[in-house]
């Protein structure tokens, strides 16, 4: 036996030399699984500038110093790389997305995942964008109601005040406005508590507005987010 046989830690072996070599390697394997804390998921290519401890969940298609390690993380280490081949229950902070997540048949996938063993299940998230606003009536915002989830709420915090003619403002989308909130305050720290009396399936993606009441926005920042249950379809 060379290694161990969760985390193939190498072991150092009869007569070897230079020891501290593998008990070095294996530290290194130890600090990044012990609390995994991953840059990014599902990225193919290494990045130009490397930080020794950084780990980065490698994608499908990999490439460069990553070929041939699709589907395992990569930890930065001395200028180079060392890899951990992930294994089902696996957890881990996403970095990117600010959220817990699970390494299961589907992949690394957010926390309150519930899935089959061919992959298909059910999660609820939360995803939350910064929208500074831009001079006009309406805004239409980046973050999008993604399709084929059923959301349960959109909510909204003003970050810095809302500036303009308008006397309040709207949350809602293209059709419904004020779906989501309407007279509200222009000052920082007010907020839309846009929960939905019932649920809603969205069947194409829709992107959120903004809309100023009794005047044109000009100008501040709020910070949205929404909540919903997606699902994946079963594997083959």
């Amino acid at each position: 036996m060379t290694e161990t046989p969760n985390l193939s830690l190498p072991l150092i072996q009869p007569s070897q030399a230079q020891k501290h070599v593998t008990v070095n390697e294996a530290l290194v394997r130890v600090d990044a699984a012990a609390q995994l804390v991953l840059q990014e998921t599902g990225r193919d290519a290494p990045p130009a500038s490397i930080s020794d401890g950084f780990c980065y969940a490698i994608g499908d298609a990999p490439s460069g110093d990553w070929a041939g390690h699709a589907g395992e993380v990569a930890v930065a280490d001395n200028g180079g790389w060392t890899f951990l081949a992930p294994r089902q229950g696996w957890r881990a902070w996403d970095a990117a997305g600010g959220h817990a997540i699970t390494h299961g048949a589907a992949g690394w996938v957010a926390d309150g995942f519930g899935a089959s063993a061919s992959g298909a299940g059910a999660r609820f998230v939360t995803e939350e964008a910064i929208h500074d606003i831009v001079p006009g009536p309406q805004n239409v915002m980046s973050i999008t109601i993604p399709a084929k989830v059923t959301l349960f709420a959109a909510a909204a915090r003003v970050v810095s005040d809302v500036t303009g003619t308008a006397a309040s403002w709207r949350l809602g989308e293209a059709g419904a406005t004020d779906r989501f909130g309407s007279g509200l305050g222009l000052l920082a720290g007010s907020y839309a508590d846009g929960l939905l009396g019932q649920p809603q399936a969205y069947y194409a993606d829709v992107p959120l507005v903004v809309t100023g009441e009794g005047g044109d926005l000009s100008g501040g920042q709020l910070r949205i987010a929404l909540h919903y249950l997606a699902y994946a379809l079963p594997g083959i």
